[in-house]
């Protein structure tokens, strides 16, 4: 069963290791095998991972595409996810799903788990930051 693709004009896409971009106009096509696949909206680059929950997103996204470094990223990742967990024991059950999945080889999944993390990681910021009228008026 092949997958559709549609690319909106000038979307980037990953699939496998090459990037593509599309043109001027909607352009569908379809994938035969199975390789990684990424568009344009889902992919982090490295500067983008500047917390914890980011970052591990980041390893997941490469642990995908980039097999042949998935040890390094892998060894990684469990150094992150054990600091997370450790900060911040609610994100157990966020972490336990990516893992879930990182373990039945289904990166694209694990991907998804993981951006629920960087939405929680940034509702937990976001509870922790005292809005600055709240903060004058407490003083």
């Amino acid at each position: 069963m092949s997958l559709k693709i549609r690319l909106k004009p000038l979307e980037k896409m990953l699939i496998g290791n090459a990037v593509i971009t599309n043109g001027d106009r909607t352009t569908e096509f379809f994938i035969e095998n199975k390789v990684p696949i990424l568009r344009e909206k889902e992919l982090m680059k490295e500067d983008a991972a500047s917390t914890p929950g980011r970052r591990i997103y980041f390893l997941v996204q490469l642990m995908y595409v980039d097999e042949e470094n998935f040890e390094t990223y892998h060894n990684q990742f469990w150094e992150i996810v054990r600091q997370v967990i450790l900060a911040a024991p609610s994100t157990t059950p966020i972490i336990t799903d990516i893992c879930h999945e990182i373990m039945n080889r289904r990166y694209y999944q694990a991907l998804k788990e993981a951006r629920h993390l960087v939405d929680y990681e940034q509702e937990l910021v976001d509870s922790a930051t005292v809005p600055e009228a709240e903060a004058s008026a407490m003083a």
